[in-house]
């Protein structure tokens, strides 16, 4: 059996190859390490094998774990990556670095309100709905650009760019569409004169297609940790 290092050895090897067959600049793409549902130890097993960058889901789990190591473990950043909850966005906005799922306004004042003073600004991507999946969260693609003029006026908060789950496919040629058409409605925000850097998308399955199109973190969690098990909070 494989060790989390080992692992994400692997993953880090795989990302390097991706890097350099679609031309992408060398560690121009970050390893979001998706921890949700694992116990602490294999945090700290990915910690000491150089991972930073935590992803998680579920808001008490994680601060759980963000509590219980912050003090030993100070340079780890925390990302939520999980349903953005009205109710729950005190808490996102006092532990987190990241937030990758803000999709309304309402949500955004909220974070942009409650984010402590003491702190940086809250780093966040808006998550749009790329497939127009009625069941899956996030913003249509048509109201992204509002969106973001929007959340771009709010103190405490820094929109960085945008981010997606398509829906699953099983070849390259078609995960590749909804990642390039993320990666063409960035740029168009940029040339509205948005300063915007991040694609948050890619997952364990859909990571080589991500990259191939723009991807600047992937969010990566059963081939470093392997499954887990279903869970609603």
């Amino acid at each position: 059996m494989s060790s989390i290092a080992d692992t994400l050895t692997h993953v880090r090897q795989q990302i390097l190859m991706a890097e350099r067959q679609f031309n992408r600049p060398a560690n121009s793409v970050q390893l979001l390490a998706v921890s949700k549902m694992q116990p602490k130890t294999a945090i700290i097993n990915a910690i000491k094998a150089g991972q930073t960058c935590f992803g998680e889901n579920y808001v008490q789990e994680a601060v759980e774990k963000i509590q219980a190591l912050r003090v030993d473990y100070p340079q780890v950043e925390w990302h939520f990556i999980g349903a953005l909850q009205t109710n729950k966005t005190r808490v996102i906005a006092t532990h987190f670095h990241w937030v990758h799922t803000l999709d309304n306004l309402k949500q955004a004042k909220r974070l942009s309100e409650q984010r402590p003073q003491i702190l940086p600004p809250l780093q966040v991507c808006i998550q749009v709905n790329i497939s127009a999946e009625p069941q899956k969260a996030g913003v249509s693609v048509a109201d992204v650009p509002a969106l973001a003029l929007a959340i771009q006026t709010l103190p405490n908060i820094k929109l960085r760019g945008l981010m997606a789950i398509p829906a699953p496919a099983a070849d390259f040629t078609t995960q590749c569409q909804p990642f390039h058409l993320l990666n063409e409605m960035l740029q168009q925000l940029q040339a509205q004169g948005l300063s915007l850097d991040t694609l948050s998308m890619g997952m364990t399955d859909d990571m080589q297609a991500a990259i191939a199109q723009g991807a600047t973190i992937v969010r990566i969690g059963t081939a470093i940790f392997g499954a887990r098990s279903a869970k609603t909070e």
